[in-house]
């Protein structure tokens, strides 16, 4: 059902949907009661000339979108505001736009860990089979232009109070450094396998050729006595 869909970079031939595209964050941030910041027509406008957001259509009809933003000198990187117009929901548009903004952000900022602020339950299911992990909010960018972000968000007053510690929000986090260290230890771990494998094969061999030997030494010895 995914392939009805044309998900794209977006470009300069797509600001027509600039409207589109807020109106449909507007609506899914009063749905949800969290999660979205509001942001303007030029900021929509900026991340695409920037070639920082993606979007889907089917047969030029708007479907989603979720843009990137970078934070605390492009060492974060989250990507936001994804959304999906209610007609199209249930086919795996959600998961395959956040799939391709992920790979967007790892082109851009390979170095970056990418992390996300989300109580939806199935963005978190999204950003895990991606290899985000869940984190405290201390191990999240400290940029205080990130965080003044969350101030059009309802649930504002408790990130306030327990001084950015705790929100309904999860935070998740995809360090591409603990990444590439999980990948090291399985490989490791494969090579261990294989070499316990080796070492046993050996073993057995090596105790082949001394029951085979012993043998002979007994067949001599019988010999010599006879």
């Amino acid at each position: 059902m995914i392939e009805e869909f044309n998900i794209d970079v977006a470009g300069e031939s797509h600001l027509t949907y600039v409207d589109e595209i807020l109106n449909t964050i507007s609506d899914a941030a009063k749905v949800r009661g969290t999660g979205i910041a509001k942001r303007s027509p030029g900021y929509i406008i900026q991340k695409i000339n920037e070639g920082k957001a993606i979007i889907a259509l089917q047969k030029g009809v708007f479907a989603g979108f979720c843009y990137i933003e970078s934070w605390g000198h492009d060492r974060f990187v989250a990507n936001s505001g994804l959304i999906v117009v209610d007609a199209f929901r249930g086919k795996g548009l959600a998961k395959a736009i956040k799939s391709k903004a992920f790979e967007l952000s790892r082109k851009k900022f390979p170095a970056a860990k990418l992390f996300g602020l989300t109580t939806g339950l199935a963005v978190m299911k999204i950003n895990s089979d991606l290899g985000y992990r869940p984190v405290t909010f201390s191990e999240l960018t400290d940029d205080e232009m990130f965080w003044k972000g969350c101030k059009s968000c309802v649930n504002y007053d408790i990130l306030v109070r327990t001084n950015r510690r705790h929100c309904l929000c999860t935070g998740m986090l995809y360090d591409p450094e603990k990444i590439k260290d999980e990948e090291k230890d399985k490989n490791i771990g494969v090579y261990g396998r294989w070499l316990r494998f080796k070492q046993s094969v050996f073993l057995k061999g090596n105790k082949k050729k001394e029951s085979s030997k012993l043998s002979y030494l007994k067949r001599l010895q019988l010999k010599l006595i006879s």
